[in-house]
């Protein structure tokens, strides 16, 4: 069963990968390059992910037990964050507090929304985004509180929460409208509802292919020179998945939830963490060479994670 799952999940990493190697081609070539792409990441983050999360909420059947494992996925994913700063503290306290400001930061913040929800979506179906979707809400809560405390705890500024970045963003924002839908069972009139699935459906190759773009553009001969990338690969995408799978058994999560919570547990580190480097005056390049290793290993880490949380009994 373990190998079985293993395969299903290894082929739809590589199918988003190859999506990814056609993005990397592109920008050499000219045709997509990565200034396009970052030109290109308000939409999807702004108008596509929005969507996908909306319509995960319209199309997922409202019963007691999907409201029950929603509420669960928000606390799990506020559990998994609080996990990982515990886990990566211990790694990065000593040395240059800058640089270990970005390691910290790429340790604890997965990439929940352009790489986990096109996964989840292509292993587990509406219900894993749907899932996944609650993460993202933990993810932005804790992104710009403790985010912001750890990148900027050498800046030179002051400590603060920007309370309106946490509930106006996509992601929250997507929450709040697709929540009433679902708690309503609105049933959306097909003039809606197919522009927004139109719109949802460009989230993985458009994702896919902006991530190739950022990949083209990064020095692989330096990359794995500095030993604290590794660490932080290590943090991010074994010991949290693993650390937080013992958890999730235990507390009697099974199927496509226990799935969906691994797989966000298991995404490579957020390109947040080059966003806040440049924000709070941090070594962007070192931010970029971070995210690019932990997504490059996350291909042979990610389809095993996924495999172990599928394997378990119900």
């Amino acid at each position: 069963m373990f190998l079985q799952n293993i395969s299903i999940a290894a082929r739809q990493v590589l199918i988003l990968y190859i999506l990814v190697a056609v993005g990397a081609v592109a920008d050499k070539t000219k045709l997509f390059t990565e200034k396009t792409a970052k030109a290109c990441t308000d939409l999807l983050f702004y108008v596509i992910t929005f969507c996908v999360i909306v319509q995960s909420f319209v199309s997922m059947e409202n019963t007691a037990e999907h409201t029950r494992s929603l509420l669960i996925s928000v606390g799990c994913g506020m559990l998994m964050h609080f996990t990982a700063a515990c886990i990566a503290f211990p790694f990065f306290r000593r040395g240059d507090r800058d640089k270990n400001a970005v390691f910290n930061y790429a340790s604890v913040f997965g990439n929940c929304g352009y790489m986990a929800l096109p996964l989840a979506n292509a292993v587990l179906g509406q219900e894993g985004v749907f899932f996944c979707s609650a993460v993202i809400v933990a993810f932005q809560i804790c992104s710009f509180t403790y985010g912001v405390y750890l990148m900027s705890a050498s800046a030179g500024e002051k400590r603060s929460f920007d309370w309106k970045k946490i509930v106006l963003n996509p992601g929250v924002i997507a929450v709040i409208v697709g929540l009433p839908l679902y708690f309503l069972r609105v049933q959306m009139p097909s003039v809606v509802a197919q522009p927004l699935g139109y719109l949802a459906s460009m989230n993985t190759p458009l994702a896919m292919l902006i991530f190739g773009t950022y990949l083209a553009n990064t020095k692989f001969r330096t990359m794995f020179r500095e030993k604290k990338i590794l660490v932080t690969a290590l943090c991010k995408l074994i010991l949290l998945p693993l650390i937080l799978l013992g958890v999730y058994i235990l507390f009697g999560i099974r199927g496509t939830l226990l799935s969906a919570l691994i797989l966000s547990a298991s995404a490579p580190s957020a390109n947040n963490t080059v966003l806040f480097s440049a924000k709070y005056n941090k070594d962007t390049g070192l931010a970029a060479q971070t995210v690019s290793a932990v997504s490059l290993i996350s291909i042979l880490t990610m389809p095993t994670m996924i495999a172990l949380a599928m394997s378990v009994p119900q």
